[in-house]
Parts: C-alpha cells; sequence; structure tokens
C-alpha cells in the first residue's frame, strides 16, 4: 500500500476526546488491540507497531457527552494489511459478543462500531487498486452486505493478538456544515483532489488517487453547529505533506482562500470551515 507514505499527502494519526480515560483505554487496549506507546493522567498514545502513535485519546477537564448533530467526527478509519486480518478481528468481535456494522464498498471490506463515547470507528482492508473502477475521473463505491462467508474461510487457525503492526490510519470522514467552502480548502487549499460524490450530501477526496484519504458529509444537517470544546469527539487529525515546501506551499494557499494557518509548537495548526482542527506535519 503506497497510499500514506510520500509524495502522497495522508492522515496519519487522529486525536479525540473521551469523557472517561480509563474506560476508554480498555477499550481500546482489549477490543481493538492497540498497545500503549505513552500516557499521562489525561492522555495516551496508543500504537500498533510500538513505534508509531495512530491515536491519541484525552480525557478534557470537565469532559462532557458526545454532541449529537454536530460537525467533527463520523469516523476514523484503521486500515489493516491483510485480509486474514480483518477475518481475525471479526472472529475477535463475535467472540466478545460486540455487536457491529459492515459494507463491502468495492474498493474495501470494512466493519463498522464505536467507542464507549459514540466516536465512530472504521476498520478495514483495500482491495487491489487495480480492481478499482473509475468512471469520468471518479472511483466507484458501493454500500454493498459483506461477503462474511468467504472472509471468515481464511486463516481460521490464526488466533486475534491485537492490532498487526502494519496497521496505519487509512482515513477519517467528517461530519461537515457545508460541502462548497469545505470542498474548496481541502482542494485548493490543502491539494487534495475529489475522487466521489454521494449526490449533494458527501464528497470524498484524496491525493495519488487514492479512494479518500477524506470522507465529508453534511449527514447531521447543513449547518450544523461545531460541538462545544469538552465533549467527546474530535480533537485535532494530523495530514503528513511530503516536505516543508509542500507544507509552505499548504500554507500560501489556505491564506489566499481566507483560511487561518498559525505555527504552534513547530506545528501548523489550521481548521476547516467546520472548524475540524488540522495539525500540518512532514
Amino acid at each position: 500500500m503506497n497510499f500514506h507514505q510520500k509524495p502522497i499527502t495522508f492522515v496519519a494519526q487522529v486525536h479525540i476526546k473521551v469523557q472517561d480515560l480509563e474506560r476508554s483505554l480498555a477499550f481500546y487496549k482489549d477490543v481493538i488491540g492497540f498497545k500503549v506507546l505513552s500516557k499521562t493522567d489525561r492522555t495516551a498514545e496508543l500504537t500498533a507497531d510500538g513505534k508509531t502513535a495512530l491515536l491519541t485519546i484525552e480525557q478534557p477537564e470537565n469532559a462532557e457527552p458526545k454532541m449529537g448533530r454536530t460537525t467533527g467526527l463520523y469516523h476514523f478509519a484503521l486500515l489493516l494489511p491483510k485480509r486474514s486480518d480483518l477475518a481475525k478481528i471479526v472472529r475477535h468481535f463475535t467472540e466478545i459478543g460486540l455487536q457491529f456494522g459492515s459494507s463491502d464498498h468495492l474498493v474495501s471490506e470494512a466493519l463498522y462500531l464505536s467507542d464507549p463515547d459514540g466516536n465512530g470507528i472504521e476498520i478495514y482492508i483495500d482491495r487491489s487498486p487495480s480492481d478499482w473502477t473509475w468512471k469520468n475521473g471518479e472511483v466507484v463505491m458501493t454500500v454493498d452486505p459483506l461477503d462474511f462467508h468467504d472472509l471468515l474461510s481464511i486463516g481460521q487457525q490464526q488466533s486475534w493478538k491485537g492490532l498487526p503492526e502494519g496497521t496505519v490510519m487509512g482515513h477519517i470522514h467528517l461530519h461537515v456544515a457545508e460541502l462548497a467552502n469545505t470542498e474548496k480548502f481541502y482542494t485548493a487549499g490543502l491539494g487534495f483532489e475529489a475522487v466521489c460524490r454521494y449526490g449533494t450530501q458527501a464528497i470524498f477526496i484524496s491525493s495519488g488517487k487514492y479512494h479518500h484519504h477524506i470522507g465529508l458529509n453534511t449527514w447531521n444537517g447543513v449547518g450544523a453547529p461545531q460541538p462545544s470544546e469538552n465533549s467527546a469527539g474530535l480533537q485535532s487529525f494530523t495530514l503528513v505533506l511530503e516536505n516543508e515546501a509542500a507544507r509552505d506551499q499548504a500554507v500560501e494557499n489556505l491564506k489566499k482562500i481566507g483560511a487561518a494557518a498559525a505555527v504552534e509548537n513547530n506545528q501548523v495548526i489550521t481548521a476547516d470551515p467546520s472548524g475540524n482542527r488540522i495539525i500540518l506535519t512532514v
């Protein structure tokens, strides 16, 4: 999978807020299979390979429940290396009695669930890009039933041992307040390309002809408000750009379209028109 390394711009890490750090840690370790990379009283960095942080969870002061019908996180998506890894986690979820959703998107096979705070999670594997269909510059994606019989026919003797080392943050899917200015922010500002549209309600954008690095939807309503600062949900996500020049260009492009970009702790921080906070790194 070459869609999550330079020169492609990709989502490397997601930072979410939770109400109870210890409750969330137990879920992300025992159910999802993360390892703890570092921990403080209020935050924990989680990893699959023991070296790279993929997810940060934070318990803010006076944490509030996740607010409904707002902008923010729809789901973050963990991309597993092999189809047998997906089969293993399906068996694990079944053994612990966890309820989850599923879908075959043609480009990928995916599972869907939520953490104890209602933060959405997708766990998926990609089909080979040679099997993806492109029509008029858009990749064809559907929401078909997942063939569990076929999936579970592979690797039956292998037991689940947590997230495999090659797991990456495959993409992030966001609730936004509207699509026109949001698309402009991510394409004209950050250099992504729109590769799939679902009517007037959702756009999928990517770098390097991936099926999507970021999904954007208005399913919480056009004009949806931003959540409160202390509510469970998205804190920020990190985009990795090819090099300093690419990041400088992105900052310049953001300023041209009237978006703010500030330097904090040697990182560039920006936010899309719906207030979703983004860290630009290289």
